[in-house]
């Protein structure tokens, strides 16, 4: 009765985050061997819920893992963060836990909290930093998402775009900066950012201020608005990935990202599930994308790889590879914040 209390508690939490725009002791750390590959290979496959885009990352990966592991298919169902976490919230309910492993921004703490999570420690733990692991070993980055302000350059000679967050309040920019609307990969975000770094207060009084400037709200993906400052309909976006405006500079666009620091850095982590039907293979599969080998296939997608020894598409993208200030916003902060900085940009930018 208790569990599924906690259950139904968490399946809320994750609902109200839509709504809003949205005791298992630590596995030793240690490298899979024979016995435990041969364990994976009898369970036949490994289950993976992810957020990730299919296209870019997932097969490459899937061929990557299988080829590494044969034996071991690989199986994926790709949905975003929230969707994930009241699916695999509702199939424990049902008695019938699905999936082993699953990758999310921030929704892990609310299946973590309903007791769904399997802490594993992967081997190479310690070369992660402590911004990009969980302590207790509820997750292990994967990726790491850094958001700047995005120019169009035939629109906005570098030297004269923004170069500080006052820049961006400057009166030639009004009704010319636009945002995804409702993602934490957009308007919230942006809002947790300065609250974070600045202060209450202090940020308070800036997003009031930048609300003054007009921000075009687009109900399209961060991505999506970036193509539309490359196209031309405004010269500027804000919480823009950096990475998509590099692989849209090296196609020719008219596309780059903007060094405003402290610039906000999110995280996208690995868990594996308690009750996992296929515990060998998950353990497996979360071995191999936070190894070197998976962290290399994700650099090829033109991911920022979470590993600091695996280098980035082009120098600089990481905030300790390009010596900038970042805000990391860790998935317990973002999920404890999301509705109050949703609510925020409901009441000044819409």
């Amino acid at each position: 009765m208790r569990a599924k209390k906690a259950l139904g508690r968490a399946a809320a939490t994750v609902a109200s985050t839509i709504v809003c725009g949205l005791a298992i002791a630590i596995t030793p750390a240690r490298a899979a061997d024979a016995g435990q590959i041969e364990a994976a290979r009898k369970e036949g496959q490994v289950v993976w819920y992810t957020t990730l885009i299919v296209n870019q990352a997932i097969r490459p990966l899937q061929e990557a893992f299988e080829k590494k592991y044969p034996g071991v298919r690989l199986q994926y169902s790709r949905a975003d963060d929230a969707p994930t976490a009241l699916k695999i919230l509702s199939e424990a309910r049902a008695g019938r836990v699905q999936a082993d492993v699953f990758d999310s921004l921030y929704a892990m703490i609310a299946v973590g909290r309903a007791g769904l999570i399997a802490p594993y420690r992967p081997p190479n733990i310690d070369q992660f930093p402590p911004e990009l692991k969980d302590r207790d070993g509820a997750w292990t980055a994967l990726l790491v998402y850094v958001f700047s302000a995005g120019v169009n350059t035939s629109m906005v000679p570098l030297d004269q775009a923004p170069k500080t967050f006052q820049d961006l309040l400057d009166p030639k920019w009004k009704g010319r900066i636009g945002w995804h609307a409702s993602s934490f990969a957009g308007a919230a975000g942006f809002v947790g950012s300065v609250l974070t770094s600045m202060g209450e207060d202090r940020g308070m009084e800036y997003l009031r201020a930048l609300a003054r400037q007009r921000i075009i709200n687009v109900e399209a993906s961060s991505r999506a608005v970036l193509d539309q400052v490359i196209a031309g309909e405004y010269p500027l976006a804000l919480m823009i990935f950096i990475n998509h405006a590099v692989i849209s500079a090296r196609k020719g666009a008219p596309s780059a990202w903007l060094k405003i620091e402290p610039m906000p850095v999110a995280l996208d982590a690995i868990s594996v599930l308690k009750g996992a039907p296929h515990p060998n293979a998950a353990r497996l599969l979360a071995e191999f994308l936070t190894s070197e080998e998976g962290q290399q296939v994700l650099r090829q997608a033109d991911y920022l790889p979470a590993l600091p020894s695996v280098p980035t598409m082009v120098p600089g993208l990481r905030p300790a590879d390009g010596k900038y200030q970042a805000t990391y916003l860790r998935p317990e902060e973002v999920e404890r914040n999301m509705t109050r900085w949703s609510k925020v940009v409901e009441d000044l930018f819409r």
